[in-house]
């Protein structure tokens, strides 16, 4: 999953809502929590994660971290459920849910997020996803239930999304939409995961040109030849 934070607000904040001084303070401070949360699990992972650098990052106390969290565990919940989830609708699902060509919009994406996460220097931390999945997943049922419907609505998305290509003509009618959706979602997971445990970005690169390769084969052959004319 490509990281970047620069535009994002949790859901349900928006700054053109008036708001008394009081909620407006706690909903901003809470935010600041998620954030700083989402970027020390995604650095340091969960159970390695720091309380005190959290509060610190966030400017605040631990006092106000738990008046809006009961604790660790559900600031680690509400990440997935406030930052991860959104993000992911956000970068990999968005531009999938109204195309007649997944393939081309699989391809933009993937290339997108690999050289912005290679640009970054984000790629040594791999996927936040995947990372918490890993860690977590085999340990907590509250993280297994909530990655595992993340990874669920994005098999769901990309085999949609590849279906209209079959009925629109521009993906091959004998492609196995959930097959090549699970297998989509494997390699993100490869991809990130080769260039977290190389920390080489070559390494990360050429992992992803195996997956663009396998997504041009999935064209139809009239899209590929109009695309050759």
């Amino acid at each position: 999953m490509g990281l970047s934070l620069t535009t994002y607000q949790p859901v349900g904040f928006t700054t053109s809502v008036p708001l008394e001084t009081p909620k407006r303070d706690a909903h901003a401070t809470r935010a600041r929590f998620l954030q700083a949360g989402f970027m020390e699990f995604y650095t340091n992972g969960f159970q390695g994660g720091s309380i005190s650098h959290i509060v610190e990052q966030a400017g605040s106390t631990k006092g106000a971290l738990f008046h809006h969290f009961d604790g660790k565990q559900q600031l680690g919940y509400a990440v997935v459920d406030e930052i991860i989830g959104p993000l992911l609708l956000q970068r990999w699902l968005s531009r999938l849910a109204n195309t007649n060509d997944p393939i081309e919009v699989l391809l933009a994406t993937f290339r997108k997020y690999v050289q912005e996460d290679i640009t970054t220097g984000h790629f040594v931390n791999g996927c936040p996803l995947n990372n918490l999945a890993q860690e977590m997943s085999p340990l907590d049922p509250g993280f297994h239930q909530r990655i595992d419907g993340l990874y669920a609505s994005w098999r769901t998305g990309i085999a949609e999304a590849l279906a209209r290509g079959i009925a629109a003509g521009t993906v091959r009618s004998d492609v196995q939409p959930q097959s090549v959706a699970a297998l989509v979602v494997a390699a993100q997971m490869g991809i990130w995961g080769t260039g977290k445990s190389s920390q080489n970005a070559t390494q990360m690169r050429t992992a992803a040109e195996g997956l663009y390769r396998y997504l041009e084969s999935l064209r139809s052959t009239k899209q590929s030849n109009e695309e050759t004319l």
